[in-house]
Order: structure tokens, then sequence, then C-alpha cells
């Protein structure tokens, strides 16, 4: 046992700061084990950097924690999380805090595993295929934690939504789900328990990267591959008949309501319960309607709510074409408070979809939403990769996409005005050099002294 944890320690942390530069963070999230049980996992058969964990093989690696006589298992599950989390906010910047806990019990665990690369489907059907006893992290968790020894005990801790609208709001949140899981290791560690506790979360992160503090950018990015580029999850559609007449597609969208943040990505595009059936579709007008129940979350006052998307087709006389644009977003909250947000910079030929890497309240986004009246000023949107087409969508796919950043960005424009500048500068200096002449005379040593006349 001591010489599993001693060959184990000095390289569980950093397989999670380093695995970063062989793998984009993309289709896959980490797994992070600890157990109270000794010589779980024989550490040749770890995967190698770069490799993907899937179905069976998460299976295979998880078979020792759920063959123990106790089987306490405890499944730490947050919304989305990636290596380069580990990276970006772990011990390996200075900072020692936001994911403190993890990093002690895996160092001093009797076991510990991490797998840096599991397919996110996999956490999907391991939650499927296990009869699991949910409890949310604002409840007492020594009352909840309370364990029967008779029969396998399946818990699964469900953390905060992580908040990724800035660096700042990002650690905090993480920072305080990493407390909830020492708060709640520790009770089973006083308690004298025998468990093991697994961290991950049902769907890899959009990192944002390469920014000030507070500022996202929204624009093109230009001969260079990117690894915040969306979950392949596959689009939002919405029938009519036989015919799919909307697609929308986000890699997260997140609402706030007077400070509380509502992640309703797993629900619209991974366990698809959100409710759909109130949409409408024509060929002038289109609405989007996404119902989502949210009664099983106690810690928001929130218990349904509907989010709708309204768009019409229009046909312009200057350009010959008919042009479909998203003239409102709705936002109704318990069947009761209508929020109303005006967007103005939607719009695409109607056989177009429309794309942009970040929509929302905020003023940063590449589209705003603003405010239509009082009830939406409680409300914040944040959806990043937003696409959606409510018109001639054909063989169930989106169309070209009209972007939402047009070609000439500011820094285009400044590089041409800089280039514009420099070549003025150029053309002068040339013309001034072409003007230079010799003198038509010189001063002869042998005749008369050359006399160049002085006036003030």
């Amino acid at each position: 046992m001591a010489q599993d944890r001693w060959c184990l320690q000095p390289l569980l942390w950093f397989t999670l700061t380093t695995f970063f530069q062989c793998t984009p963070a993309v289709e896959h999230v980490p797994v992070l084990v600890w157990s109270t049980f000794g010589s779980l996992w024989n550490l040749e058969k770890k995967p190698h950097e770069g490799h993907i964990v899937k179905n069976e093989e998460l299976e295979t690696f998880l078979k020792p924690i759920f063959n123990q006589g106790s089987q306490n298992v405890v499944l730490f599950l947050q919304n989305e999380l990636s290596v380069e989390d580990f990276t970006q906010y772990g011990a390996e910047n200075g900072d020692d805090e936001t994911f403190g806990n993890v990093q002690q019990f895996l160092e001093t665990s009797n076991s510990s595993l991490v797998l840096p690369a599991v397919d996110w489907r996999a956490i999907q059907y391991l939650m499927e295929n296990l009869t699991w006893t949910e409890i949310h992290n604002d409840i007492d968790h020594e009352m909840e934690l309370e364990m029967d020894p008779s029969k396998p005990n399946l818990i699964v801790v469900k953390l905060a939504p992580v908040d990724r609208v800035t660096n700042v709001k990002m650690a905090q949140s993480l920072s305080s789900n990493d407390k909830v899981i020492g708060e709640t290791t520790n009770t089973l560690i006083r308690k004298g328990m025998q468990f093991s506790a697994i961290y991950t979360a049902l769907r890899p992160s959009v990192v944002i990267r390469g920014s000030a503090e507070g500022m996202i950018h929204t624009g093109r990015r230009l001969m260079a591959s990117d690894s915040t580029r969306p979950v392949p999850y596959p689009p939002v559609n919405v029938t009519n008949g036989t015919d799919t007449c909307i697609l929308f597609h986000a890699a997260s969208l997140q609402l706030k309501a007077n400070g509380t943040l509502i992640d309703l990505t797993n629900e619209t595009f991974i366990s698809r319960s959100v409710d759909t059936d109130s949409s409408t579709c024509s060929t002038k007008n289109v609405t989007l309607s996404l119902k989502y129940s949210l009664q099983q979350s106690p810690s928001l006052s929130v218990k349904t709510l509907e989010t709708r998307f309204l768009m019409w087709n229009r046909f312009y006389n200057v350009s010959a074409r008919h042009w479909f644009t998203l003239d409102f977003v709705e936002i109704l909250q318990d069947e009761v408070n209508v929020a109303v947000f005006n967007v103005s910079s939607i719009s695409a030929p109607h056989e177009y979809s429309f794309h942009c890497q970040l929509v929302g309240t905020s003023g940063l986004s590449g589209v705003v939403f603003i405010p239509a009246n009082d009830a939406a000023g409680a409300w914040t949107i944040t959806i990043s990769e937003f696409q959606i087409q409510g018109f001639n969508v054909e063989d169930n796919r989106f169309a070209y996409a009209s972007d939402c950043t047009s070609f000439f960005t500011r820094a285009i424009w400044m590089a041409l005005i800089t280039s514009l500048i420099l070549l003025y500068i150029l053309t002068f200096g040339i013309h001034m050099i072409m003007q230079l002449t010799t003198n038509d005379r010189f001063d002869d040593p042998k005749g008369q002294a050359l006399i160049v006349p002085q006036t003030d």
C-alpha cells in the first residue's frame, strides 16, 4: 500500500497540469478518483498521454471501487470541467486554493487515480446504468450522507454550475465546489467510513484563453486553430410534421436570475429534457420555445422556465431577397413573469443560418441582448458558439452560416490604416529623395573664388 501511494503521488497532479499540451479538450472530461482502500490500481495499466478512455475502459478502471465490500461511492458531478481548468487555476500558476482539497485527497488517500481524458459520453453511460441517490450541495451533508452498511450506497453530489463569464468568477466557482468536496469527504472520514470518491463533469468546458481579465474575444481567429471550438453536441431540432424547421446549437447556454446561475446546456443538448412542443413554424415567422422544469433543483427559486427566440422572414427590395431576423428573446419564469430583450444584430439571408461566438446581455458579446422591460433587468444571458436557423432547413443540417463578425474587424481596420500611414511616409520620403539635385556651379581653386551672396 505504501509503495502504491509513493509511486502515484508525484505523478497525479503533474499528469493533470501537463496533459493538455498533448490533447485539446474537445470531447473529453477528466476523472479523478480517490479511495480509502489501498492498492486498487496497477500503475502499469494507466492510459498513456493522448489516449481517450471510452465506456468499456472506464468500466474497467472503476471496477475495483465497485467491487469493494461496502461499495460506498460518492460521485462529485460538475456541469463542465476541463483538464485546462487544472492548469489555468492550479498550483502551477500560483493558485493553491482553487483545487486545494482535491489535490490533497489525491496525494494523501490510500489509492488514487487520474484519468485526464474520458469520453464525456462514458460519464452519461455511468449515470444512466447505475442507481444513484442524488443530493445537492446546498443541503446538510451530515444528514444526507448517512449510509446503510447492508447495501451499496451510490451517492451523486450535484455541484453548483461554474460561471465562466470572467476568470475571477470561474475561479470562485471552482473554489466553492472544491470546498464542498472537502467538507463532504472529511465528513465521511470523521465517521470512519470506507468509501471511494469520483470527481468529474457531464461535459467538457469551453475555456477562455489568452484574454485580459474581464474581456472575451468575439472576433474571428484567422490562420489558427483554437481549442475553444464548440463541443460536438447535436443541435436541437424542431420538426413541423416530418420536416425539420428549426435548428439551434450552442456550446454553452447559461442564464443568471438575481445572481443565481442556471446552466441549461445539459438539459438542452445532452440529456434532451427540454420541451420544444410550443415552438411554431411558418414561412413568415418562427418561434423557438425551450421549456425547462427545474423542480429537482431546490436551491433555485425558479421552478419552470421558458426561453423563446422570435424570428421573422421578410423581403427587402434593396437586396431583392428574403432575410430572416431574430428580433426578440423572451424569458418566461414560472409562467408569470416575462422578460423581453430586443435584438438588433441577428440577421442573414433566409436560406442561411446565423452564427456568433458569443451572444448575451454582456456588452462584450458579439451580439448584445438589450432589456426591453423591467423584468429583463433581473436576468443575464450568456450563450457561446450560438448558431440558429429557422427557415429553409434541409437534410436536418445547418446551411452556410452568416457570422456576426464582419470580415473588416477592428484589428483589420487598424492594420489597414497603419499600413496606409507607413505607405504615405515611404512615398513622401522617396519623393523628397527624387527632388535632390546637384549644384550647377562648383568652386575652382585656380580661378576666381566663388562668392555666394547672403541675404537676411
